[in-house]
């Protein structure tokens, strides 16, 4: 699933190219899965509307339209979210075209339908929990008082850190030097905010090398990402650790692969 990283560089991409345009006209496939908002009202909220700004509110990809209203985009699994012109093949699996004012279109790709489409009016979309890039140490360390879960899996908690997923909790708690069955509750001030650091330093750099391309991940223009690249952990099991060599082990924890060294991270 495309996580924070992922998603903010599908959002730039998307508000570089159609910010400004009028939505002219929408489609929406007969598929129910990927609707929270019914087809027939997406139309006819959509329809007409300006799009002032495209942007990231944890692993959603929000557009704030004209009249108020906003058009929410969740690309679960294997979602794309396409910039086109009007006389490229329309692939498989396409649920959504937005014809824009400028000739181009915007379509919404998704094979496995994990995806979500949702409009609203008059209600503003804050997602679940809080933002990893700008929370305070402070606020970042008092998510976690008092929790039994290990530290992987409240990383992973999208209502208290919403957009960090399964590798950059990885890789950030490798930086931390962290190791990942560390019960939350029970990490110092000092550890916490070495994971605060961390964490935001990983998040950032996967930002700027286009985030990670290890399944379905494309940005706007269907290009991937880097920062696959940059992994010291993640999909790494039983191969050697980049910094000291002990192999890379892997284990299970909130359902999820995790990926860690013994040696650098306690």
């Amino acid at each position: 699933m495309p996580e924070l990283p992922e998603v903010e560089t599908v959002a730039r991409g998307v508000h570089e190219r159609v910010r400004g345009n009028v939505i002219e006209s929408a489609w929406f496939s007969s598929m129910p899965e990927p609707f929270k908002t019914k087809p027939a009202a997406m139309v006819r909220l959509l329809t007409g509307k300006k799009i002032d700004r495209v942007y990231r509110v944890g692993k959603h990809i929000v557009f704030d339209l004209s009249q108020q209203t906003q058009w929410i985009v969740h690309l679960g699994m294997t979602g794309r979210l396409l910039v086109c012109d009007p006389v490229a093949a329309i692939p498989k699996h396409t649920h959504a075209i937005l014809r824009l004012s400028s000739g181009r279109e915007l379509r919404f790709v998704d094979a496995r339908r994990f995806g979500r489409l949702e409009a609203r009016k008059n209600d503003p979309f804050t997602g679940p929990g809080r933002e990893p890039l700008t929370i305070s140490p402070e606020d970042f360390a008092a998510l976690f008082r008092g929790r039994k879960t290990s530290i992987k899996a409240a990383l992973l908690d999208q209502k208290l850190l919403h957009g960090v997923g399964n590798i950059y909790a990885d890789e950030g708690l490798f930086r931390a030097g962290i190791r990942p069955t560390r019960r939350a509750g029970r990490l110092g001030r000092e550890q916490l905010f070495r994971l605060h650091g961390a964490l935001q330093s990983v998040l950032r750099e996967a930002i700027r090398l286009g985030g990670s391309s290890v399944s379905d991940y494309v940005d706007a223009e269907g290009v991937k990402g880097f920062f696959q690249l940059e992994h010291k952990v993640y999909l790494r099991g039983g191969r050697p650790c980049l910094v000291c060599g002990t192999e890379i082990r892997r284990t299970l924890l909130a359902g999820r692969g995790t990926h860690y060294c013994p040696t650098c991270q306690r």
